[in-house]
């Protein structure tokens, strides 16, 4: 990183959502409770999976490591914002804004392709069920993920040394609640050019592989639907998907529509609101979207907790 930045910036101010100190208690009461029941559904989720032995199967150990992934993701945001929410002047330090904006794209690039596993462990599970152990070893789940977890943090590192060597010597205020490249960029005094360009190619090469994979798995899966004869063996099939097309829907929306807009309607607050729904909501949505709609996470959770309440008496 360029030695000017530091004598020139030493720390980012971050603007967050308002001045307004009884709308900022209000949102530090919401932000807390949502972090909170994300914390716990993730990490509750996690233990789960690893105390129950019907439950050690591959897309099980997927989903797993999506538990960490959005226990990570937001952890390495929320706390920092909960903290600004009871401080007047909201500022990050040069260096630990840096760890944010690795940790935030190490984990949005996880989840991009963690989502795309899952999709095809789906694919392998509906339309090749007699070979399901042989073509999903355990071995292979692990190099999947072990893949997925480097490949992350080389791309989100790329883009930190990049980002902070840019020149910020204007204005250190960021017009956001945590940091991130975009507002980042928009502040450099340099020439962002190329960061732009990365930004877009690296943002949209990632979306757009990782989409694919999962279009054309549940292509195969919907061909694979449709030729089992009973209803309820296509229902069966379809409730096995239900729980991670509705975690791809919300989680591939709210990525096309921060990242991959028009620069010409791009807007900086819009982003920021939308960023509470990406770094917030959505870990807190994905444990309760597994629990709620999966009849072995509830069966499992069912048994652990009998054998809790046995064990106390």
């Amino acid at each position: 990183m360029a030695k000017g930045n530091h004598s020139s910036v030493s720390e980012f101010i971050l603007m967050g959502f308002t001045d307004n100190p009884q709308l900022q208690a209000v949102l530090f009461g919401v932000f807390l409770v949502i972090y909170l029941v994300s914390v716990m559904g993730n990490l509750g989720l996690i233990v789960l999976i690893h105390l129950s032995p019907q439950l050690h199967t591959p897309m099980y150990f997927f989903l797993s490591h999506l538990a960490f992934v959005d226990f990570s993701f937001t952890s390495s945001v929320t706390p920092n914002t909960l903290i600004n929410f009871l401080c007047q002047i909201k500022s990050i330090t040069f260096y630990a804004c840096a760890i944010q904006v690795c940790c935030f794209i190490t984990f949005v690039v996880c989840e991009l392709y963690l989502l795309s596993i899952m999709a095809y462990d789906r694919y392998v599970a509906i339309c090749n069920p007699l070979l399901y152990v042989i073509l999903m070893p355990r071995k292979l789940c692990i190099q999947m993920m072990a893949s997925t977890y480097v490949y992350g943090f080389a791309v989100g590192l790329v883009q930190t040394v990049v980002t902070f060597r840019l020149s910020f010597c204007d204005s250190n205020v960021v017009n956001h609640f945590y940091c991130d490249d975009v507002p980042l960029v928009a502040l450099a005094c340099s020439d962002t050019h190329v960061k732009e360009l990365m930004l877009l190619i690296i943002a949209g090469f990632n979306t757009l592989c990782s989409l694919v994979i999962v279009i054309i798995s549940y292509v195969f899966i919907l061909f694979a639907i449709l030729k089992i004869h009973s209803a309820e063996g296509r229902h069966k099939a379809f409730s096995t998907c239900a729980s991670h097309l509705t975690s791809i829907t919300i989680f591939y929306g709210t990525i096309i529509f921060m990242y991959l807009q028009p620069k010409s309607s791009h807007s900086l607050n819009t982003d920021k609101f939308a960023s509470v729904f990406y770094v917030v909501v959505i870990p807190m949505l994905n444990p309760l979207i597994y629990s709620l709609r999966n009849q072995e996470v509830k069966s499992a959770l069912k048994r652990i907790t009998e054998k809790f309440c046995l064990a106390i008496k």
